[in-house]
């Protein structure tokens, strides 16, 4: 069984940083393609960032040069370190992966910008 835990999220200050934690059990996230989503209210979700079992890395436009996605294969947990936040980076933040054409999508972590 496959599931994906969120945390790090939380209320910061326009400019500052946060680091989003996704614990991964039932995968091995080295060898997986793990995503970080996004969705704000009102808004379709987004794909934010991704990270393949390669360890190739591509982000949304709107994030580039600010957020990083990295993993850890100790630990078997991605990573989502967000800098120079702005308040429209508010939103629930998601982690996901597939496995056998299963997709799976963890509880969300709430990350709110203050201007």
């Amino acid at each position: 069984q496959v599931q994906l835990v969120e945390s790090g999220g939380g209320l910061v200050q326009a400019g500052g940083s946060l680091r989003l934690s996704c614990v991964a059990s039932g995968i091995i996230v080295s060898i997986s393609t793990m995503r970080w989503h996004r969705q704000a209210p009102g808004k379709q979700r987004e794909l934010v960032a991704r990270i393949t079992s390669g360890g190739s890395t591509n982000y949304a436009d709107s994030v580039k040069g600010r957020f990083t996605i990295s993993r850890d294969n100790a630990k078997n947990t991605v990573y989502l370190q967000m800098n120079s936040l702005k308040p429209e980076d508010t939103a629930v933040y998601y982690c996901n992966t597939d496995s056998w054409g299963n997709g799976y999508w963890g509880q969300g972590t709430q990350v709110t910008v203050s201007s």
